[in-house]
């Protein structure tokens, strides 16, 4: 029975009323740290500079689990303590914060970090320190290869690749119907490279063509050419696998030049309908949940979200708190803070969080977990439908 209560992640949610909450941990965890009386749990993430709306995002949900947990009587008897520090999108910052939630702060457990190079350039460290690990958001295929107690609660990006081709390759209304693509992808960029390779993997499995494949670097601001041959390829779908800043300037170049082709993205293109609706009007893309979603758990996130920060909660957010929510209760299930215990726990864990069901599979990421399909409709993301890999 303990161990079903503490690994139902949603039915601890359900039952939370919330008043509504500041940006950080509120005074009755601030006095139980300076009494020793609290579990630290370490965060690193991009909270200024470029990327910083991934990293605020996630911290938001974050935090969001913190004051619910401890509200509802904390972990063992004890609140829990976020330890935050800004990486600013920079790895050499990771490394150095993570070592000072090590070494000063003396956190039990790490969540972090947002980014696939932050999490990259750290995760040598995590499995030397046996440091209990999950990372929110961190999506590169090999983030937690190779380092048993490093798990994700995202799915990777050759996942959601595959993911983006069978809602492709799928009839209407169930999918786009395409049977030829085109990919524009950021060279050098592993996260497009990742989606672009398992998207072509799985769209010709499924028996369409990828017509034309081409590329820009990060610098390029100008994709006129690119567009030009892919317009006269004539593809029945583009597939654009990058961040929404890029994207939505690719997507207003290709409406100058009058192209009316579907186009279809991942993740990355999260929050692309507030500066980019206009271009971006019925398009689509993989993401890792939907706030509108007619799922009940997730609406009372979504209401209890709205109430904290007064707007819709990211994907980013949803698994911040998914993320705190696995932790939190792998220590409860553990029975104390002891590294492999809690090891021991995340790898055996039923997690039911907003972003999905799943376990984890032995390079701890998330096993059997949908993918939701987005699609921007007048300036705000509408559900359509989930699909797998």
């Amino acid at each position: 029975m303990k161990k079903r209560l503490a690994l139902m992640l949603v039915l601890i949610m359900v039952m939370m009323t919330l008043a509504a909450c500041g940006g950080g941990s509120d005074d009755s965890s601030d006095q139980a740290a300076d009494s020793g009386d609290v579990i630290k749990i370490g965060a690193t993430g991009p909270y200024t500079g470029e990327t910083a709306m991934y990293g605020v995002a996630c911290k938001e949900g974050m935090e969001l689990a913190e004051k619910e947990i401890n509200e509802n009587g904390g972990v063992n008897g004890k609140k829990i303590k976020i330890v935050f520090y800004d990486t600013k999108g920079d790895t050499t910052e990771t490394v150095n914060a993570y070592n000072r939630l090590r070494d000063q702060d003396e956190v039990v457990a790490f969540i972090g970090s947002v980014l696939t190079g932050e999490s990259n350039a750290i995760k040598d460290l995590i499995k030397q320190d046996n440091m209990p690990t999950i990372a929110p958001t961190a999506t590169g295929n090999d983030v937690t290869e190779g380092v048993p107690n490093f798990f994700r609660v995202c799915y990777y990006d050759n996942y959601q690749g595959g993911a983006a081709a069978n809602y492709a390759s799928k009839e209407a209304p169930e999918g786009l119907g395409a049977k030829s693509a085109a990919m524009l992808v950021s060279k050098g960029n592993t996260y497009s490279e990742g989606l672009a390779g398992a998207f072509k993997e799985t769209f010709e499995k499924n028996g369409g063509e990828v017509v034309i494949e081409e590329s820009y670097a990060k610098a390029d601001k100008d994709f006129s050419a690119q567009l030009t041959k892919i317009k006269e390829a004539n593809p029945d779908v583009i597939y654009i696998p990058d961040y929404y800043s890029t994207v939505g300037v690719i997507l207003q170049k290709a409406k100058d030049m009058g192209m009316d082709i579907p186009c279809l993205g991942g993740d990355g293109w999260d929050s692309i309908q507030e500066e980019y609706a206009d271009v971006a009007q019925g398009y689509v893309f993989t993401n890792h949940y939907a706030a509108d979603s007619p799922n009940e758990n997730v609406k009372k996130f979504t209401e209890n979200y709205n109430e904290a920060y007064g707007k819709a909660p990211a994907s980013f957010s949803a698994l911040g708190y998914d993320a705190v929510y696995a932790m939190a209760n792998a220590i409860i299930e553990a029975g104390s803070t002891d590294a492999q215990a809690v090891v021991s726990a995340i790898q055996t864990m039923n997690v039911t969080g907003i972003t999905g069901e799943f376990t984890f599979d032995e390079e701890g990421n998330p096993k059997g977990k949908e993918v939701t399909i987005i699609q921007v409709d007048n300036g705000e993301l509408k559900y359509v439908t989930t699909v797998t890999e």
